[in-house]
């Protein structure tokens, strides 16, 4: 049995909190609505760590948080509620008062007359570009409840996504950092203890001794100056990456790399294709929703391709035609779009890409991280190989002096 804790709304529109134990989250909502009640989350208690809870100062609301608004505005909308009555209740039940801020702006737009998506749009940035006109679409089809479900569906789904790629690389990061911990462990503290007991024989020291007790005395001595050199590189590059062509072409040079290229690749097909099929389903045009798209995408060379060929469809070519036109975009997707253009069924065959290379990015991620694991393991001990064969070296040439 696990804890969970709950956000609800009574039949009379009040608002109800607290905790309930039970199997699973599908339990504990399924026992709210035999109880007449509209269940709006179910969070298990302590079911993992989350780098937020340390950044409560920071001002914009983070993917879950935005997240769960949206389900949660979803479920009131759809029960019934008027928005105004919904933004109320989604206040009262905020986690922290940085989202209970935005709510209550947004709410007291929409009290003054204002529309949904406008009072959305005049937060500066915490809701993309994306959202915004999905809610729009959804105010101007009059199904708004149903808009916010997809929308919550769409952000779900990126959020896997990005969940799945920072998952897989978790172990090997960690594994770098205890490996660069060991061997500084071995070039700053273990190795320096034979250099004296080397000094005090005489005689010439092997050279790979020689070498490997130079990086160790620069690693002691000049740390300061290799963690500030460093900083300025990152520095440095952070700020190239700002120059709209250094980013494009750094860009360009990871998109035709082999490896980490197909994965951009796939990874920018999957967003662009659940972007535009998502706007699509919702009455976006196709101009439009290719124009939002294209700035949810990360790669500025592909944003580009997104571009252009936005503009060859506004003079008739077909949307597959003109994304093939830079050869950027996997072959398969783009079948798969022409087959969705042939029988008029274009937003929900963009669905199924994006479901199909969501899967793809987290099977080939997969299985680079257990090709990549025991290579890094085999060059950490070869690594401390080389260091414990300079001080068996070391130690031989001191016998045959003494000899």
């Amino acid at each position: 049995m696990a804890l969970f804790e709950y956000k609800a709304v009574t039949p009379t529109g009040a608002t109800l909190t607290g905790e309930m134990e039970a199997p699973s989250q599908d339990l504990v909502i399924a026992r709210l609505q035999e109880m007449g009640n509209i269940p709006l989350s179910a969070r298990e208690i302590g079911s993992g760590f989350r780098l937020e809870n340390l950044l409560r100062g920071r001002r914009n609301l983070n993917q879950r948080e935005v997240g769960d608004l949206t389900q949660q505005l979803s479920t009131l909308l759809g029960a019934g509620l008027p928005l105004d009555r919904s933004l109320g209740i989604l206040g009262e039940l905020a986690e922290n008062d940085r989202v209970k801020d935005t709510v209550e702006k947004v709410r007291n737009h929409v009290r003054e007359g204002g529309s949904l998506s406008e009072g959305l749009e005049q937060r500066h940035g915490q809701f993309s570009r994306f959202y915004v006109n999905m809610v729009r679409a959804g105010e101007i089809g009059g199904s708004l409840d149903q808009t916010l479900a997809r929308m919550a569906e769409y952000l779900e789904r990126a959020k896997e996504l990005k969940d799945g790629v920072v998952s897989a690389l978790i172990y090997p990061i960690l594994l770098v950092v205890l490996a660069i911990a060991s061997l500084i462990l071995l070039m700053v503290y273990v190795i320096p203890q034979f250099t004296p007991m080397f000094e005090d024989f005489g005689g010439d020291l092997p050279t790979l001794t020689r070498v490997v007790v130079g990086v160790g005395d620069v690693l002691q001595n000049y740390w300061w100056a290799l963690i500030g050199t460093a900083l300025v590189l990152v520095l440095w590059f952070r700020g190239q990456m700002r120059n709209a062509a250094t980013r494009r072409r750094w860009d360009a040079r990871f998109l035709a790399t082999r490896w980490l290229g197909d994965i951009i690749a796939k990874i920018e097909t999957a967003r662009l294709t659940r972007t535009t099929g998502t706007l699509l389903v919702n009455g976006v045009p196709l101009l439009s929703a290719l124009s939002i798209a294209k700035n949810v995408m990360s790669n500025t060379v592909l944003a580009e391709d997104v571009a252009e060929a936005a503009k060859q469809v506004k003079t008739g070519s077909p949307l597959a035609r003109a994304l093939a036109a830079n050869d950027h975009f996997p072959r398969l997707a783009l079948q798969m779009v022409n087959v969705g253009e042939e029988t008029g069924k274009l937003d929900e065959m963009l669905l199924k890409v994006a479901d199909t290379y969501d899967r793809e990015v987290k099977v080939t991620i997969d299985r680079l991280m257990s090709m990549l694991v025991p290579v890094m393991t085999l060059g950490l001990a070869l690594l401390i190989g080389v260091i414990v064969m300079s001080v068996l070296m070391a130690i031989l040439s001191i016998n045959e002096l003494i000899v």
